[in-house]
C-alpha cells in the first residue's frame, strides 16, 4: 500500500535521480493525474502554488530610513538648542536643511524592496493540468505535487516538473540558470550532484518552452521550486550600509565627540579666564558647539549624489539609490555576467571551413557588415564557400528583421554570414523553394530541408559536425565531389575540435542532388560554420581601463567553462577558472578567490558564495545580473547592478543600479563618475569643516585670550550661510578631479577626510592666527570694538572665498584643473564678496547685519593678506603632486 502523501514523503528535490515509476508512486500519483477531490486535499496541506512575500517596507518607514544617520541626529540636536537659545533663523534653516535630506533620499528609494511582488508577477495564470484523466485549465496557483502538467510552444512553466513524455521540447531557462541558448530536454534519470542548469529531464517554475511538447508530473510548487528558493534567499539576504554611509557616520561620531569637546573647553575657557558666570558661559558655550557643525554638508552631500544620478544616466546607469553613486567610486571588484553584457548577446559566425580552407568572418552580431579574411587579408569568397553560406541561409527557420532575429539565434547567425557574401534569404528562397522538411530533434541532431529548382529535388543538411560527417561519402572540393577519404574525415573532425576548443559551437553542412527516398544518406560534404556570442567591441577596452583604476573584473556566468575562458582570454582577462561544481567541495573560498577569473556553470547559491568570499578579504563588489536567479547576490553585493534591457523584474527590484544599455562600458563609465563625486564630496568636506574648525578656533582662543567675542551671532550665521553655503553649493556641481581612473581603489577604512591635511589642519592655523591678530589691532590699535568685529568677519569670508577656488580640487594646484571652469563657482564667490562689500560700504545695509564702514585701504590690506590659507593650501598640493604625471 502506497503511503499517503504528506510532507514527511515529499521528494526532498531529488525527483531528478529516480525513475518515473519511481517518481510517480512516491507521489502517489498516474500519468492520468490526480482526482479533484485529492487535490482539492493536497491543495490545503502544501498551501497555494505562489511565492510568499516578505515583510514590505512601508513609505513611512522608508522616510524614517532616511534619519538613521549621525549627522543628521547632530543636525536635529543643534535645531533643537538653536530653538532653545532662541536664534530661530538658526533653527528654521537647519530644520529645512533636515526635510530636504529627508525628502530627496525618500523620492530617491521609494520603489526598493519590490524584488518578491516582481517575482509574483513572474508566475503564469493558467495551465493545462490532467484531472482524473481529462484535460482541464486550471489555476497555476492550483497545481499540487502529484499533478500530471501539459506543456507547449509559448507555454510558461507553472512548477517545478519531472518530464515524462517529450516531442522536441527545448526551454529558455536564461533567467533561471544564466544559460544563455535554449535547453533540449529528454527523459532519463541524473545522478544527484547534477546542478539545476544540467538536469535535463526537468522543467522549472517560470522559465519558457521554445518548442515542442510534454507531458509532466509536478514535483514541487510554490515556495519548493527553484524559484522559490531564490525568493527565499531573497528574502534572507540583508543589504549593508554603503561605504559612503560608514563614513558619514564614522565622520559624524567623530563630529559630535568634537562638539562636546568644544562647549567643554569654551565652558571651563570662560568660567576661567573671563570669569564670566557659568548659565552666561554655558549659553556661549552651546552657541558656538552648534555653530561648529557644518549644517550645509548632508544637504550638499545629497544634492551631489542626486546630480550624480542626472550625471549617470545620460551616461546609461540609472540609480535606484542615491549613496549607490559613491560606492561605485570605491568599487574594487566587478563581478559580471558574460551573456548581453561582456557579450553581445547575438551569435555570430567567426569562422568558415570549406574547399579546404579556413575563412575568417568579420563584424559582430546581427549587423550584415562585414567581410572575410584568409591569413589576416580580405580574401574573395569561392564556390564552395558560397555555396557553404547559401546552404546555411536555406536550411534555415529564422528571419533576420531591423537588426533583430526572429526566431533560433543560432540560424540567425547563418543568416547574418551569407548577408555578409551578398546573399538574401527572400532570393534565394524564391529561386529554391522549399518543399519538405525533416526536422530537427536532439536525438537525431541533424535538420534536413528540401527544395525545388528547375523540376529538380535537392536535400540540404545541417547538424553536428562528426552526425552530418558519418552520412557523407563525398566531399566537394574545388568544384568536384570526391570519395571521402578516412584522412579528409580526421582532418574535417580535427578542424571542428580546433574550433570546439576555442568555444565556438560548430554546425556541418552537406548536400544530397538525390533527395528521394532517402534524402540524408550518401551525402556531399560542404563545410563547417563556427559562431559564438562574441564580446562587445567596446569590452576590452573597457577591461583595461578597470585594469588601470586597480578594479579586477570577473566573469560570473551559469555558461560552459568553455565558453566562459573563451570570452576571458579575448577580452584581455587573466586568471583561473572554477564550476559550480569545483565550488561545492571548497570551504575556504575567501583564501583563493582573488586568483579565479572565470566562475562557470555557478546557480544563485554559488553567486552569495563569491560575492561573501570577496567582502570577506575587503573588497568592495560590483555585481551584475539579469536573471531571477542572480537576484539574491545583486541584494547581497555592496552595489547590484541590473540589465535594463535584458534583466527580469526581479533583478531590478534588487538592484541599487540599472543599465539602461545592458552594456559592460556603461558600468566602468559610472564608476568613473561615482569616483567623480566622492572626490566632489571630498572637496566640500574640505571647505566647510575647515571654515568650521577656524571660526570655533577664533572664538575658543579669543575667550582663552580673554578677548570680546570676535563675531556676533549673527555674523557667524552670515559666514555659514553666504561665504560657506553658496560657494559649497556650486563646488556640489564641480567638474570632477583629473586621472579619476588612474588611480587605485580607495580603502574601505580610509576617513573621508584623509590627506585633507593642508583643508584642516595647515589653513585653519593661518585663518586663526590672522583673524585673531586682525581682531586684536582694530581692538585696541583702533578702540573699536564693532569695527574690529566688521574686519574679522571680512578676514574670515575672504579667506573661504579664497579658498572655494582653491577647492576646485583637493589633489592637484588650482591652477592645473583651471580656476574659472566652474561658471556657478565663480558666480558665488563674486556673489558673497558683493554681499560682504555692501555689508561694508552701505551703512544703510551694514547696520542689520552688525557691520560698520572701514576704509578702502584697511578693506584692501585684508582681502590681501587673507589670501595666505589658499596660498598655503595650493603649496602644499603642488608639493604632493609635482611629480605626478599627467
Amino acid at each position: 500500500m502506497v503511503q499517503p502523501l504528506t510532507e514527511s514523503t515529499k521528494l526532498s528535490g531529488q525527483h531528478y535521480t529516480m525513475p518515473i515509476h519511481s517518481v510517480l508512486q512516491k507521489l502517489d500519483t498516474s500519468e492520468k493525474g490526480l482526482s479533484s477531490e485529492e487535490a482539492a486535499k493536497r491543495l490545503s496541506e502544501f498551501g497555494a502554488n505562489e511565492l510568499k512575500e516578505g515583510k514590505k517596507a512601508s513609505a513611512l518607514e522608508i522616510f524614517l530610513r532616511q534619519f538613521k544617520n549621525v549627522v543628521i541626529w547632530i543636525l536635529i540636536f543643534a535645531t533643537v538648542i538653536s530653538a532653545f537659545l532662541k536664534e530661530y533663523i538658526d533653527a528654521v534653516v537647519i530644520l529645512v536643511i533636515i526635510v530636504l535630506i529627508a525628502v530627496l533620499g525618500f523620492v530617491q528609494e521609494f520603489r526598493a524592496e519590490k524584488a518578491i511582488e516582481a517575482l509574483k508577477k513572474l508566475a503564469p495564470l493558467k495551465t493545462i493540468a490532467l484531472r482524473s484523466g481529462q484535460k482541464r485549465e486550471i489555476d497555476a496557483k492550483d497545481l499540487v505535487p502529484g499533478d500530471i502538467i501539459l506543456l507547449e510552444t509559448g507555454n510558461k512553466v507553472p512548477a517545478d516538473a519531472l518530464l515524462i513524455e517529450v516531442h522536441n521540447l527545448q526551454t529558455q531557462e536564461a533567467s533561471l540558470t544564466g544559460e544563455s541558448t535554449p535547453i533540449a530536454k529528454a527523459v532519463c534519470t541524473l545522478a544527484a550532484e547534477t546542478s539545476v542548469a544540467d538536469r535535463k529531464n526537468c522543467v522549472f517554475s517560470s522559465t519558457v518552452v521554445v518548442s515542442g511538447k510534454a507531458k509532466a508530473v509536478v514535483a514541487a510548487t510554490g515556495m519548493r521550486t527553484e524559484i522559490g528558493k531564490i525568493a527565499t534567499m531573497l528574502n534572507e539576504v540583508k543589504p549593508e550600509p554603503t561605504p559612503l554611509q560608514k563614513k558619514m557616520d564614522r565622520l559624524g561620531t567623530t563630529l559630535s565627540k568634537a562638539v562636546v569637546a568644544i562647549a567643554a573647553i569654551v565652558l571651563v575657557a570662560g568660567i576661567i579666564f573671563q570669569k564670566a558666570p557659568m548659565i552666561d558661559m554655558l549659553l556661549v558655550a552651546v552657541a558656538v558647539a552648534v555653530a561648529a557643525i557644518p549644517e550645509g554638508l548632508p544637504a550638499i552631500v545629497t544634492l551631489s549624489l542626486a546630480l550624480g544620478t542626472q550625471k549617470m544616466l545620460k551616461r546609461h546607469a540609472l540609480i535606484r539609490r542615491l549613496p549607490s553613486v559613491e560606492t561605485l567610486g570605491s568599487t574594487t571588484v566587478i563581478c559580471t555576467d558574460k551573456t548581453g553584457t561582456l557579450t553581445t548577446n547575438q551569435m555570430t559566425v567567426r569562422k568558415l571551413f570549406a574547399n579546404g580552407k579556413i575563412t575568417d568572418v568579420t563584424g559582430v552580431g546581427y549587423e550584415t557588415k562585414g567581410g572575410f579574411l584568409r591569413d589576416e587579408k580580405p580574401a574573395r569568397i569561392d564556390d564552395e564557400t558560397k555555396l557553404l553560406l547559401k546552404l546555411g541561409t536555406l536550411n534555415n527557420n529564422a528571419e533576420l528583421k531591423d537588426g533583430s532575429v526572429l526566431g533560433d539565434p543560432t540560424e540567425g547567425a547563418l543568416i547574418v554570414s551569407a548577408a555578409k557574401a551578398g546573399m538574401s534569404k527572400a532570393s534565394l528562397e524564391a529561386e529554391y523553394m522549399r518543399v519538405d522538411e525533416i526536422e530537427f530533434t536532439s536525438e537525431r541532431k541533424i535538420m534536413t530541408t528540401i527544395h525545388k529548382r528547375d523540376g529538380k529535388k535537392i536535400a540540404y543538411v545541417k547538424g553536428a559536425p562528426e552526425i552530418v560527417l558519418k552520412a557523407c561519402s563525398h566531399i566537394l572540393l574545388k568544384g568536384r565531389e570526391l570519395k571521402l577519404t578516412d584522412s579528409t574525415r580526421k582532418t574535417i573532425l580535427d578542424v571542428n575540435r580546433g574550433f570546439a576548443d576555442t568555444a565556438l559551437r560548430v554546425l556541418g553542412f552537406a548536400y544530397n542532388r538525390a533527395a528521394g527516398k532517402a534524402p540524408e544518406k550518401d551525402l556531399v560534404f560542404v563545410g563547417l560554420q563556427a559562431m559564438i556570442d562574441p564580446p562587445r567591441t567596446e569590452v576590452k577596452a573597457a577591461i583595461e581601463k578597470c585594469r588601470q583604476a586597480g578594479i579586477r573584473v570577473v566573469i560570473i556566468t551559469g555558461d560552459h567553462e568553455s565558453t566562459a575562458q573563451a570570452v576571458a582570454r579575448e577580452i584581455g582577462l587573466e586568471g583561473k577558472s572554477l564550476t559550480g561544481a569545483q565550488l561545492d567541495t571548497i570551504t575556504n573560498l575567501e583564501e583563493i578567490v582573488e586568483d579565479v577569473a572565470v566562475f562557470a556553470r555557478v546557480n544563485p547559491e554559488h553567486k552569495i558564495k563569491i560575492v561573501s568570499a570577496l567582502k570577506k578579504k575587503g573588497h568592495v563588489v560590483a555585481m551584475t545580473g539579469d536573471g531571477v536567479n542572480d537576484a539574491p547576490a545583486l541584494k547581497k553585493a555592496d552595489i547590484g547592478i541590473a540589465m535594463g534591457i535584458t534583466g527580469t523584474d526581479v533583478s531590478k527590484e534588487a538592484s541599487a543600479m540599472i543599465l539602461t544599455d545592458d552594456n559592460f562600458a556603461s558600468i566602468v563609465n559610472a564608476v568613473e563618475e561615482g569616483r567623480g563625486v566622492y572626490d566632489n564630496i571630498r572637496k566640500y568636506i574640505a571647505f566647510l569643516l575647515s571654515g568650521n574648525i577656524s571660526e570655533v578656533l577664533i572664538i575658543v582662543l579669543g575667550i582663552i585670550f580673554g578677548l570680546p567675542l570676535p563675531l556676533t551671532a549673527t555674523q557667524i550665521l552670515l559666514i555659514n550661510l553666504v561665504t560657506d553655503g553658496l560657494p559649497a553649493l556650486a563646488l556640489s556641481t564641480d567638474p570632477f578631479e583629473p586621472n579619476a581612473m588612474t588611480r587605485k581603489p580607495r580603502r574601505q577604512d580610509e576617513p573621508v577626510y584623509s590627506g585633507l591635511k593642508p583643508f584642516l589642519l595647515y589653513y585653519p592655523i593661518v585663518m586663526t592666527a590672522a583673524a585673531l591678530a586682525v581682531f586684536s589691532w582694530f581692538y585696541f590699535k583702533q578702540g573699536n570694538y564693532l569695527q574690529a568685529q566688521t574686519a574679522t568677519f571680512l578676514t574670515i569670508g575672504m579667506f573661504e572665498l579664497y579658498q572655494a577656488l582653491a577647492s576646485r580640487s583637493t589633489i592637484y594646484p588650482a591652477l592645473k584643473v583651471g580656476i574659472f571652469k566652474n561658471k556657478l563657482l565663480v558666480l558665488a564667490v563674486l556673489s558673497s564678496f558683493a554681499f560682504i562689500a555692501a555689508g561694508i560700504f552701505i551703512p544703510a545695509f551694514g547696520k542689520y547685519i552688525d557691520m560698520v564702514p572701514l576704509s578702502i585701504g584697511q578693506f584692501a590690506f585684508i582681502c590681501a593678506i587673507s589670501s595666505m590659507g589658499a596660498v598655503i593650501i595650493e603649496v602644499s598640493k603642488y608639493l604632493n603632486t609635482r611629480k605626478t604625471p599627467g
